[in-house]
């Protein structure tokens, strides 16, 4: 199961040139540049660990570039995402943010169905990632 999560999620992954060109994109723009990574891609998960501090003064890609490797290094088989933050007057937000890193195989999510009273359904989804089931183990 392939995680979609942000921008360009249903492309295939970019290769770092075209890392580095989304990079510069966001710098030209004046945008902070944030490198986030988890275990856990659930989607109400928004808020992943930070690798180090955002790179506000950051003016060119190599450094960014640097540092994802290094957080690539220390958590080969995590989701990372780099995030782009505009920090303009009404904007305020995370403007860009895609996934740079996956690990070999998916966890993907399990589909929860709960009957509670008066015949109502409820459905929600927890990740493999915190069950730990290997693919192949799950059902």
């Amino acid at each position: 199961m392939r995680i979609t999560q942000g921008t360009f999620s249903f492309l295939p992954d970019l290769s770092d040139a075209q890392i580095a060109k989304q990079i510069d994109y966001a710098l030209a723009r004046g945008w902070a540049i944030g490198i986030e990574y988890t275990d856990d891609p659930h989607p109400r998960n928004t808020y992943w660990e930070m690798w180090g501090n955002p790179m506000f003064d950051i003016a060119d890609a190599a450094g960014v570039m640097l540092e994802l490797q290094a957080c690539r290094q220390a958590f080969p088989s995590h989701y990372i995402r780099l995030a782009a933050f505009d920090s303009s007057h009404g904007t305020e937000s995370v403007v860009l943010s895609f996934i740079v890193n996956r690990p070999a195989a998916e966890p993907g999510f399990r589909l929860i169905r709960t009957e509670e009273p008066g015949r109502t359904l409820r459905y929600s989804i927890e990740s493999y990632a915190v069950t730990r089931a290997a693919e192949g183990q799950r059902y």
